[in-house]
């Protein structure tokens, strides 16, 4: 029952990883290098709903290793699973925010950097291991 415990760290190191990547290692780069600021703009509107769906993929993914790994209450009742469900709360209220839903125009940043702040938490988390 080792399977579960490597799709947990492969998919939290894809979408964890990719957040951060994105928002603090190339869009600065772009920035830094030279490229007009509108320009820079339009990668990352392009890139952060890509991300974040692909993070709501990986998510669900954890989701479904920690119920083979733990059980299905283990969603609801661990820490891990909290966070994974917060996650995908904000994930929703970043594309309700890209829709226009939510009138506020910080909402889809707040989001994406509280699902960043989210990833981190799990990765100073064990992985769930199978009940013995």
């Amino acid at each position: 029952m080792r399977a579960p415990v490597i799709a947990w760290q492969l998919a939290q190191t894809f979408w964890v990883g990719g957040l951060w990547l994105l928002h603090f290692v190339l869009l600065p780069a772009l920035g830094k290098i030279g490229l007009a600021p509108l320009l820079v703009q339009e990668v990352a509107n392009g890139l952060r709903p890509l991300l974040v769906g692909f993070a709501v993929v990986c998510v669900l993914l954890q989701a479904l290793s920690l119920a083979v790994a733990l059980g299905v209450r283990a969603v609801w009742k661990d820490m891990r699973g909290q966070l994974l469900l917060a996650v995908l709360l904000l994930a929703l209220g970043f594309f309700a925010a890209r829709a226009g839903w939510l009138v506020s125009d910080y909402w889809q940043m707040f989001s994406y950097l509280a699902m960043a702040c989210c990833g981190l938490l799990l990765v100073v988390q064990a992985p769930p291991e199978a009940r013995s």
